[in-house]
């Protein structure tokens, strides 16, 4: 702020984002604050019930429970680690895949049609099939994350290499540039911020099919807490894992939005 360079208008208009992004914080961390306080209040003067809504103060206490007997990093650190393994995958795949479409037109028009049938599939339905495939190990669910995740990412990538300024693209198509030089010069370098939304999109993705995974086969992780609470009617143990699920999620988003802000600079 106190930068020579910097003139007294430039400075003002600094301070001003700054508290405008120090205000919406703020407005964030409220609208929460609220929320949970409201929640909270309802169950405690039973205007919901606690039981099947459960509440703030029950979930601090399920998790707590967790850590005591050492099972609440155990179950989060399977989930995560299924979700980050299936969701690099995904990502560089669909990188990949969407690289390899772009750079044979022919080859794109011929499996377009089936990335667009696969990605309208119900992958649940292909749960049974992946037990049978793959087997009832974590390797199943980090496949089923891999395979919600990955069209979307070929589909978003793809979109974003097509949609390049076509005045760009016929400028170094008339200096004679062939689709490789363009590809590395231009396309991926204009396409990153398709890139990032993809990323972001993928996270959310990759964290639907770790649990869906987890739903059809499995002995840990969050997803597993989710079924076996509903199956005992353990319903503080179901909410904890979902808000447990919701503040991981929140995270990785954080950490792509960090990276693109960085990297944008």
């Amino acid at each position: 702020m106190k930068n020579a360079n910097y003139s007294k208008e430039h400075v003002l208009y600094l301070k001003k984002r700054r508290n405008k992004s120090i205000l919406i914080n703020c407005a964030r961390v409220g609208i929460l604050a609220v929320l949970l306080t409201i929640w909270e209040l309802f169950a405690q003067f039973n205007i919901i019930d606690p039981f099947i809504t459960s509440s703030p103060s029950r979930i601090l206490r399920t998790i707590g429970d967790l850590y005591s007997n050492g099972s609440l990093f155990y179950h989060i650190g399977i989930t995560l680690a299924e979700t980050m393994i299936g969701f690099v995958i995904a990502v560089v795949l669909g990188y990949a895949i969407a690289v390899a479409l772009y750079l044979s037109d022919s080859v794109r028009k011929v499996f377009e049609p089936y990335i667009v049938v696969l990605n309208a599939l119900p992958k649940i339905a292909l749960g049974p099939l992946i037990i049978i495939w793959i087997g009832t190990g974590y390797s199943a669910i980090v496949f089923m994350t891999v395979l919600v995740a990955v069209i979307v990412c070929i589909m978003n990538t793809l979109a974003g290499f097509i949609s390049v300024d076509k005045t760009m693209l016929t400028l170094m198509q008339a200096m004679g540039a062939n689709k490789r030089t363009i590809l590395a010069k231009l396309i991926i370098p204009a396409s990153f911020p398709t890139l990032i939304n993809t990323l972001k999109v993928a996270v959310g993705l990759a964290w639907i099919g770790s649990i869906m995974g987890e739903y059809i086969v499995s002995k840990a992780g969050l997803g597993y807490l989710i079924v076996y609470g509903g199956q005992v009617f353990k319903l503080d143990l179901v909410m904890t894992a979902t808000i447990i699920l919701c503040a991981l999620a929140g995270g990785m988003y954080g950490i792509i939005a960090l990276i693109e802000k960085s990297v944008s600079k």
